[in-house]
């Protein structure tokens, strides 16, 4: 093992321990289906119906209390909540977070997948900011290997957001046989700042954002993203992520996460969003955490990619203007010490 997983993973069970030990959270309320709702059997078919709703995201100790708000926010802003199936990402250290899902939801549908950390750690480059360095926000790349085969389309979100409207709306985002992913896309964002001048200089990797693009690559934040995990098995796409991320280690060609080798192989090529669902920025940058405004338009999904997150701010007492956006999806009841003989 790495020395680096070796450290991830000692901090990653003192994060663990610290963090179960000192929060609590409220139950949510049960929400129901609107009579025009199919319906869905609650048996073990469900976890594969094409008729439900399959939301993925991944469960961590440090972004718990934000995962919370993200799933009170699915459930009470759809027409179907009862036909909405979690499938929750977490390393096999993390499992027990699921008590926290119980606890607060007790009749959620959902599921655990545990994720070996150890295994993608030796490929992770260091990045502008540290948060971004964990194996767990590199599980979008193994969705497609970690889900279930029969499931067929997922929406993918991060913890960080909250939910304003129908997910279902999003989930039935039309996507064209020839596309595997969809997203909203940023064309107005400057995309050499998202690679080296090493990339940029050497003609046989930069040629790679020219080559079989469906229209010329745009930003698009991987936060949040419809994917046709069919689609995805077939054309191998984790093990493309994977080279890129393999060539890092050797060349350094990008600095943030695990948002570049995202662009490198999809950019261009995905069935564009309308941006309503994915204000993003709201952390303002990887560096200070600014407060920042919405974007024009209307709104569906407000997330706080970046450095500031809503629970951080709120708990020391600097909360921005549109932190308070996320403050009534909040389930944290409160925090207590953990005393064991």
């Amino acid at each position: 093992m790495h020395a680096s997983s070796s450290l991830y993973l000692i901090l990653l069970f003192i994060s663990t321990v610290s963090f179960a030990a000192g929060e609590r959270f409220k139950e949510a309320p049960e929400f129901f289906n609107s009579p025009e709702c199919h319906t869905v059997e609650n048996d073990d078919g469900f976890f594969c119906s094409d008729k439900a709703v399959h939301v993925a995201m991944t469960l961590d100790a440090a972004y718990l209390r934000g995962s919370m708000a993200v799933i009170l926010s699915v459930l009470q802003h759809s027409s179907c909540p009862q036909n909405i199936v979690f499938h929750f990402v977490t390393s096999k250290q993390t499992h027990r977070l699921q008590n926290y899902v119980v606890s607060s939801f007790p009749y959620l549908k959902f599921r655990i997948y545990p994720y070996d950390v150890a295994a993608i750690s030796g490929l992770i480059s260091t990045s502008i900011r540290s948060a971004l360095d964990s194996p767990l926000n590199y599980a979008r790349n193994y969705l497609a290997e970690i889900l279930p085969t029969c499931l067929s389309r997922v929406v993918y979100l991060d913890s960080d957001l909250i939910l304003v409207d129908d997910i279902s709306k999003l989930y039935s985002t039309h996507i064209p046989n020839d596309v595997v992913l969809a997203a909203p896309e940023y064309c107005n964002a400057n995309f050499t700042t998202y690679f080296t001048p090493t990339f940029w200089s050497n003609p046989s990797l930069s040629i790679t954002l020219s080559l079989n693009r469906l229209r010329p690559p745009c930003y698009f934040n991987t936060g949040v993203m419809v994917i046709e995990l069919k689609k995805w098995r077939e054309g191998d796409y984790t093990r493309k992520i994977i080279e890129w991320m393999e060539l890092q280690k050797r060349i350094r060609i990008y600095e943030l996460g695990s948002l570049p080798p995202f662009l490198l192989v999809f950019a261009g090529n995905i069935a564009p969003v309308d941006h309503r669902w994915n204000q993003h920025g709201l952390g303002g940058d990887n560096f200070r955490g600014l407060c920042r405004d919405l974007h024009p338009g209307p709104v569906s999904l407000l997330h706080w990619s970046g450095k500031g997150k809503p629970w951080v701010r709120l708990d020391d007492g600097r909360p921005c203007p549109l932190d308070a956006l996320w403050v009534p999806y909040d389930l944290l009841e409160s925090r207590f010490d953990l005393i064991e003989s």
